[in-house]
């Protein structure tokens, strides 16, 4: 699938609306969201009317229709604030909405699609369970047939805005005689269904004002008209998931880009401000060293990012790029976030700094989405694939 966004000019409008709303809407709220661990309504609304959560929803369906490469370009100015905000609609535009998007039907995308680009509906990507984080494909939720319904039972962990969506695009095991990967269907789930519970809101380490909770399903019932691609695509829920993925990932590595910018902005202010040993420390070439390296990987990872989301767009595979670029982006922001630590010096352990936030914050990147050491795997197993067909790199 060839994806050609909206046209320049229309974009440019949308990427200065997005870099001001972020700069004088959201910068200033972050210490509010720090505290209170909840991003405020009005924000909310007014992402709303930006039209934030419909960054990738076709045109068709009431979003704006943004191409891959303009999606991390958009998303790379959001994430210059705290990771929360883009939270907010971050599930809408990736990996909530997409499955929809690429694999369902006329009839699903016709119902749910206008509704999550306007925000009045937002959706959740239900994959990880208590004992299948990483082995996606030992996921135990069961999905039982029972005339026009499955029957769901099964939890489900750590999932992204769960507290707050209208639907959940869950994975379930459909054939248990089947092991793995195969065997999975993915089911589009409105989360008012009886039989599911929501729990509380995880505390974590960072990235204070996200909401992820776990999820318990018991005797759920769900039209078989739910199953996304309808009985066409049944058992075939994991390659929708991986399809979400590799699209999500580039996602992923523009929301490092956008942390990564921010962080070195504010190290590059502050070295250029603080004065030890009577001159400004922007000076010390120890100090430009880390400035330096910094700006050398935020490089590589907008290169890396946008050579992937190309790709996308241009209807290739992508399966090694993607995964690339999520672990090399994620690692660098990791990176980055820890040298302006370390420019700040005392200062950037104090909460009054934003680098202190940043730091936490940006942990989690190398982890959700696919761990860095599965990105590893996927590159590998990639490239093995193409030395056996005698290709070369």
């Amino acid at each position: 699938m060839v994806t050609s966004g909206v046209d320049t000019e229309t974009f440019a409008q949308i990427q200065e609306a997005v870099r001001r709303f972020t700069m004088e809407r959201l910068i200033p709220a972050e210490r509010e969201v720090e505290e209170t661990d909840t991003v405020p309504a009005a924000i909310v609304q007014e992402m709303k009317d930006l039209g934030l959560f419909g960054l990738s929803i076709p045109q068709e369906f009431g979003g704006v229709g943004l191409s891959l490469s303009q999606e991390v370009a958009v998303i790379a100015e959001v994430a210059q604030a705290a990771l929360a905000f883009r939270s907010v609609f971050g599930t809408n535009v990736g990996i909530g909405s997409q499955g929809i998007v690429i694999d369902g039907t006329d009839e699903q995308k016709a119902e749910w699609l206008p509704k999550l680009a306007t925000g009045e509906a937002t959706a959740s990507f239900a994959l990880t369970e208590p004992d299948a984080g990483s082995d996606a494909g030992g996921l135990r939720t069961r999905a039982v047939r029972d005339g026009d319904t499955y029957v769901i039972n099964g939890a489900k962990r750590y999932i992204t805005n769960s507290d707050s969506a209208t639907i959940l695009c869950l994975m379930a095991r459909t054939d248990p005689d089947r092991k793995g990967a195969a065997g999975i269907s993915a089911f589009i789930i409105p989360t008012d269904t009886p039989g599911i519970t929501i729990g509380k809101p995880d505390k974590k380490m960072g990235q204070r004002g996200t909401r992820t909770c776990d999820i318990t399903l018991a005797d759920v019932r769900v039209p078989a008209a739910n199953m996304i691609g309808g009985d066409a695509l049944v058992n075939q829920g994991f390659k929708t998931a991986m399809k979400v993925l590799d699209r999500g990932r580039i996602h992923m590595s523009a929301l490092a880009i956008g942390q990564s910018r921010r962080a070195i902005n504010e190290a590059l202010a502050y070295a250029a401000d603080r004065k030890q040993f009577g001159q400004e420390i922007a000076n010390f070439q120890l100090v430009q060293a880390l400035l330096a390296d910094s700006q050398a990987e935020l490089y590589a990872s907008e290169c890396m990012a946008n050579d992937a989301a190309a790709r996308f767009d241009r209807g290739e595979a992508i399966p090694q790029q993607a995964a690339c670029a999520k672990m090399f982006a994620t690692e660098a922001c990791g990176r980055i976030a820890d040298r302006a630590v370390q420019i700040f010096g005392g200062a950037g352990y104090m909460v009054e700094y934003p680098v202190e936030r940043i730091y936490r914050d940006v942990r989690l990147m190398r982890i959700y989405e696919g761990t860095t050491q599965i990105q590893q795997l996927i590159i590998a197993k990639q490239m093995l694939k193409r030395q056996a067909a005698g290709e070369k790199l």
